[in-house]
């Protein structure tokens, strides 16, 4: 009997839902924890998330609203925005069982404190084996089966390979590694990035000026990588190029979304309305790591610059425009 038997998802959101589907055909025991006891008894009722309506919850998964309900589970698999991790974590910090493997399945770094999101599953239950997925992932192709690929990642390889193993199945493909920081810095980076995209995309700039913007996004994530102690095949994997691809192309992506109401005119505020881009939290906290190690990002600063009202789109795309030549680096 494996310790990854059976497996708790926190969140029952969309992208919880995927992922507690996602375990159940990989032949595990899904426990689903709902933010309270009501959503739980009316998401256990309808067998479905209101936030991926039409998505029915495979027969194994078992939902649940009490953290003690799911303390049984051995890996923990937390489906909750990136500045929400903190306090979903809280309430389980004290049922969760010894040497429990703890997967952060959100992407970016916690605005209060410019932590990463394994360094906050280490402070809030330090006896935990942080973990972290990312990749090319929209929740509707999970959750529905679709042919799926990601990268999971933990310091201790045999855990992170043993992850792999659990959650693994013939349509949602995880790939292992030891670089915890690589796979973060991809999912964070990616979604200021899909904003700087989708900008291009509503002011109509053109594809040619899309590809551009993508190409020199992923320099600004590969130099934040490499200052960060990233490995290089992280950076070009599934969780640092292949989600920057998806996410800079895909009006699926709630980030290129976002943006392209921003390039069309719409505020950050209307922009916003009703959805969550990850990537306008982390936008400001990212420079501020990126300054620390002196890292050049113009991109990522256009945007937040954009976001703080500190210049309009137009302001904005003509001062990246206006940059000396250089060689390409």
């Amino acid at each position: 009997m494996s310790r990854f038997d059976t497996i708790a998802v926190v969140g029952a959101g969309a992208w919880g839902t995927a992922l507690a589907n996602a375990a159940a055909r990989a032949g595990r025991e899904v426990l689903l924890l709902a933010r309270d006891p009501a959503s739980a008894a009316t998401i256990a009722t309808r067998r479905e998330s209101p936030r991926l309506a039409g998505v029915t919850l495979d027969p194994a998964v078992t939902v649940l609203g009490r953290a003690t309900e799911v303390a049984q589970a051995g890996m923990f698999l937390v489906a909750v925005p990136a500045q929400a991790l903190r306090a979903a974590l809280t309430p389980l910090a004290t049922v969760l069982p010894a040497g429990a493997v703890v997967v952060a399945c959100a992407k970016g770094i916690e605005r209060a404190t410019g932590r990463f999101m394994t360094q906050v599953i280490a402070e809030v239950v330090p006896g935990a084996t942080p973990a972290i997925l990312s990749g090319p992932s929209f929740a509707d192709d999970v959750a529905r089966g679709l042919p799926t690929a990601v990268t999971l990642a933990a310091a201790p390889e045999d855990v992170a390979r043993a992850l792999c193993q659990a959650l693994g199945s013939p349509t949602f493909r995880p790939y292992h590694t030891t670089d915890v920081r690589g796979v973060e810095i991809g999912g964070a980076a990616k979604n200021v990035l899909a904003i700087a995209a989708g900008i291009v995309a509503g002011r109509k700039l053109g594809a040619s000026a899309l590809a551009a913007l993508t190409t020199r996004g992923f320099a600004e994530l590969v130099r934040f990588g490499r200052a960060c102690g990233a490995r290089n095949e992280t950076l070009a994997g599934l969780s640092g190029l292949g989600d920057l691809i998806l996410t800079c192309s895909s009006p699926q992506s709630r980030n290129f979304s976002f943006g392209i109401a921003l390039g069309e005119g719409s505020s950050a505020a209307q922009a916003g309305a009703g959805k969550l881009a990850e990537g306008a939290y982390t936008a400001s906290v990212l420079l501020e790591v990126a300054r620390r190690h002196g890292i050049d990002m113009p991109i990522s600063e256009a945007v937040a610059a954009i976001l703080e009202g500190r210049c309009d789109v137009d302001a904005a795309i003509t001062a990246l425009l206006a940059r000396p030549f250089k060689a390409e680096g």
